[in-house]
């Protein structure tokens, strides 16, 4: 089956957390916090404006990669995966790839 979102919804394929704590420790399925990640599947057009009748552009596109809020959208089967539609509202930041190296930070108004 396959699913076309409509309006400002998305489809999320929701990605698993590490089952793994820092010091080596499985976690069950109970002790762990629902997902809040996920990859987008599929995109609909966007919300209308009201007064001119025009789609508004999404900010996310198909393959991003995005955080969402821990109890938003709705949880739908297709086939064997999971999936959650989500109203792009639900999506709170899209995970953006750093280079590398470039993993120092500055602080506004610190000096080295």
């Amino acid at each position: 089956m396959n699913l076309k979102p409509l309006g400002d919804r998305l489809i999320v394929e929701v990605l698993d957390e590490e089952e793994l704590t820092v010091s080596g420790i499985v976690l069950p399925d109970t002790a762990k916090e629902k997902p809040q990640r996920g990859k987008v599947l599929a995109v609909g057009p966007g919300a209308r404006n009201q007064e001119t009748g025009e789609y508004i552009q999404m900010e996310v596109v198909e393959g991003d990669e995005v955080i969402f809020s821990k109890y938003g959208g709705s949880e739908i089967k297709l086939g064997t995966d999971e999936v959650l539609i989500l109203r792009e509202s639900d999506v709170l930041a899209k995970v953006v790839p750093t280079a590398a190296g470039k993993r120092k930070r500055k602080l506004a108004g610190a000096t080295a």
